[in-house]
């Protein structure tokens, strides 16, 4: 009775919404490369990576962050890296996320919750995972040490900041649950058990980190991605995917919207920037009449992506009607948030809390 309630999530391409899906049947060259990839290392075709395929380049991308930092092998396990994960998602307020990495952290968690080495290893989990997940001027106690070595830090900061970009993504271009809405309580627990059980399958594999790296040209590590220099193949991920989606930023995003944006974040505590939307309408005011819906769902995607609703979605695409101009908005807009909280991150990390 359970397999059925899991259809949604076993047809992933079934959940995006906002743009039209690529089937595999219908996919170029490079899409259907990285599905492959995906398919073959994640256990399927997972949501947050395929949303993107609109725009190949940028697909390539979000592969390569998630897969450099979540699923190659390393010095970090992987429960470690889903508690991160969770630990984001929770603070981007993205239900799928959660939901989805929470049920995999559930399966990876080794015997009886009660024995004293998994209340010691969850507990380590926390203390990581809470530290990474604080963002502001006064996160995690500036001043604290980073609680894991920092041979760590471009696993851990990465996993970080690849899930910063995703939840944005996420809340723009998925439903909020894998699993059916509605649910009964007992169906929606069964459901997200057995969900669990089948990530944990492609979760207990270390794939050979670096191995996706030549889906993007090589690019040079960006300053504020410096927390990235000590493992080469997450370096090298991240520099080709931020130039990839720089890229699609200059396509897809005005000049003075992608301005407008990097300098609101330059500022900004990392959280909630409001209740309403007066301080949207107040920074777009600056730019030209034809940029404004460029710009407000920018800034909405960067600082809180789980108020974009259709209206926004629309008056933009009355602009820019593509799909791929979209995704590549909604890409740059995610990234340049996420690479401004990696950032400090980094920073703390890599100065022992004293950045």
């Amino acid at each position: 009775m359970v397999i059925p309630l899991l259809r949604p999530a076993l047809r992933p391409l079934a959940q995006i919404r906002r743009v039209a899906p690529v089937r595999p049947a219908d996919a170029g060259k490079e899409v259907a490369r990285v599905y492959a990839e995906v398919e073959r290392e994640f256990g399927l075709l997972a949501p947050p990576i395929g949303l993107h395929a609109p725009s190949p380049a940028v697909l390539a991308a979000s592969w390569v962050m998630l897969r450099e930092t979540l699923l190659a092998a390393g010095r970090v396990d992987r429960a470690l890296k889903e508690a991160v994960a969770v630990a984001v998602s929770e603070a981007n307020a993205c239900p799928f996320c959660t939901e989805v990495h929470g049920a995999t952290l559930a399966a990876l968690r080794p015997g009886p919750a009660a024995s004293a080495g998994a209340r010691a290893a969850a507990g380590r989990e926390r203390e990581v995972a809470d530290w990474l997940r604080e963002t502001g001027d006064g996160a995690g106690g500036r001043g604290a040490r980073p609680p894991f070595p920092a041979d760590r830090v471009p696993e851990l900061v990465g996993v970080a900041v690849t899930f910063h970009y995703l939840n944005r993504m996420v809340n723009l271009f998925l439903e909020e649950s894998p699993l059916p809405a509605g649910l009964p309580a007992p169906a929606r627990s069964a459901a997200t058990a057995v969900l669990g059980r089948l990530m944990r399958r492609s979760a207990r594999g270390t794939p050979p980190a670096g191995a996706s790296l030549d889906l993007l040209p090589s690019a040079p590590l960006p300053a504020d991605l410096r927390w990235a220099a000590g493992t080469p193949s997450i370096a090298g991920a991240f520099a080709r995917a931020a130039a990839a989606i720089d890229e699609a930023g200059a396509r897809s995003v005005p000049d003075g919207v992608r301005r407008l944006v990097t300098a609101g974040l330059a500022g900004w505590d990392g959280g909630p920037p409001g209740t309403g939307r007066a301080w949207v309408e107040d920074e777009v005011s600056a730019l030209p009449e034809e940029q404004r819906p460029a710009g407000r769902l920018a800034l909405l995607v960067a600082k809180a992506s789980y108020r974009v609703d259709d209206g926004l979605v629309a008056e933009f695409r009355r602009g820019r009607p593509g799909d791929a101009a979209l995704v590549e908005l909604a890409s740059w807009a995610a990234l340049a948030a996420a690479r401004e909280l990696g950032a400090r991150l980094g920073e703390r990390a890599l100065t022992g809390g004293h950045g």
